[in-house]
């Protein structure tokens, strides 16, 4: 009896820790519990897709072309050089000014030559007086030698004299009339009809004959001269195509390939290709700077829009969302891109016409994550749809 009565004595207290020993027992395991269950349920469930805006690779006409720097110039263009040296005393047009040929363009100091041809006039006269005098002897030669008075010695060297100073007057004519040449040659002209280009020289400059005065271009035709690199001389031929473009992009001209020089420049080595045009509406300048683009080649190919296209260690990547087993994924891949059409890049590998490129958040995937599919290709007729699979 004693025993049991020492027991139920202590029992409210023995009771009281077992209870709260039980209660941690029981929240501990609670928390095991539904730590368990989270975890399975996020094991089951997986990652969220990723919404992506997805466009279908589409095919157009690609057109392979380089544009090089092309100067226009004048069909039919004249250098002005003076053919006399001297110092310029007038100058009688302006730049831009139309002449007509045969037209006064400048005046070079013609003081000097004008006495040179008075000198030498001065000696064809003073030659026409021995001209006279030998005639004059002779004729006396001849009367005395019909009168036996002279010997035939006298009378061959009374002709010769005469002779000799008659030759001597033609040689003076000739060279005055030479000089009277060389003498408007210091009243430059234009040798045909245009307009004035740029006038370099100015009044009191002195010039020589490689001294450039101006040109005189006729309006209308022009050529553009293109100087091709020399690794792409296999690629030029006539009649490939042309483009003339300005400083916005725009085409000013279409025309084609009308010569290439058959030699490249040691300096730069370039090859020479000449484009002819029409420029009926006179739009265009000589001596204008445009850009021609050389159409190489045509065909078609898919593109895909440069915003899309990663670049990593210099190799080029997208991502292409694809329907495997697991669901609508993205998946890297490497792609081998060509020339820039607008604001796409020609493909030459890696993705092909009809796959699902996604266009955006791509900096946020990662090579099979799973994603939900936003097609928006208007170019294509397809309306945005969620959550269609690539196929």
């Amino acid at each position: 009896m004693h025993r049991q009565f020492e027991l139920k004595s202590a029992s409210p207290r023995r009771y009281s820790h077992i209870l709260g020993y039980g209660m941690a027992l029981w929240c501990a395991a609670m928390v095991v519990s539904g730590c368990g269950e989270k975890n399975a349920e996020g094991q089951g469930r997986g990652p969220q897709a990723t919404p992506v805006q997805v466009q279908v690779i589409r095919s157009q006409e690609i057109t392979n072309s380089t544009e090089y720097l092309s100067v226009l110039k004048s069909r039919h263009s004249a250098n002005i050089n003076p053919q006399v040296e001297g110092y310029v005393t007038n100058i009688y047009v302006k730049s831009g000014d139309r002449v007509a040929a045969g037209t006064p363009i400048l005046q070079i100091d013609p003081l000097k030559q004008q006495a040179t041809v008075s000198s030498q006039e001065a000696q064809r006269v003073a030659q026409e007086a021995n001209v006279s005098l030998a005639k004059i002897n002779l004729e006396r030669s001849l009367k005395l030698w019909d009168a036996k008075v002279i010997s035939r010695v006298e009378l061959d060297t009374a002709q010769n004299a005469y002779d000799t100073a008659l030759a001597q007057l033609k040689a003076m004519e000739q060279n005055v009339q030479t000089q009277n040449v060389e003498l408007h040659y210091y009243k430059v002209s234009a040798p045909m009809s245009g307009i004035i280009g740029d006038i370099p020289v100015r009044v009191g400059d002195r010039v020589a004959v490689t001294t450039l005065l101006t040109t005189v271009d006729e309006p209308g035709a022009l050529e553009a001269y293109i100087y091709v690199p020399a690794s792409r001389a296999k690629d030029l031929h006539i009649g490939l195509p042309v483009k003339l473009l300005d400083e916005t992009g725009a085409v000013i001209a279409n025309t084609n390939i009308s010569f290439i020089s058959p030699q490249a420049d040691q300096d730069t080595q370039t090859i020479l290709a000449k484009a002819s045009i029409a420029n009926s509406k006179a739009s265009l300048r000589i001596a204008q700077q445009v850009r021609a683009q050389l159409d190489w080649s045509r065909g078609q190919g898919a593109v895909i829009p440069i915003l899309a296209v990663q670049r990593i260690n210099g190799e080029y990547f997208v991502f292409v969302a694809v329907n495997e087993a697991k669901g609508t994924i993205a998946r890297q891949r490497v792609v081998k891109i060509g020339e820039v059409v607008g604001n796409d890049y020609a493909v030459l590998d890696g993705v092909k016409v009809g796959d699902h490129l996604i266009a955006s958040g791509t900096q946020f995937l990662q090579d099979g994550a799973p994603v939900l599919e936003q097609i928006n290709d208007k170019s294509a007729g397809v309306e945005a749809k969620p959550d269609i699979k690539a196929k």
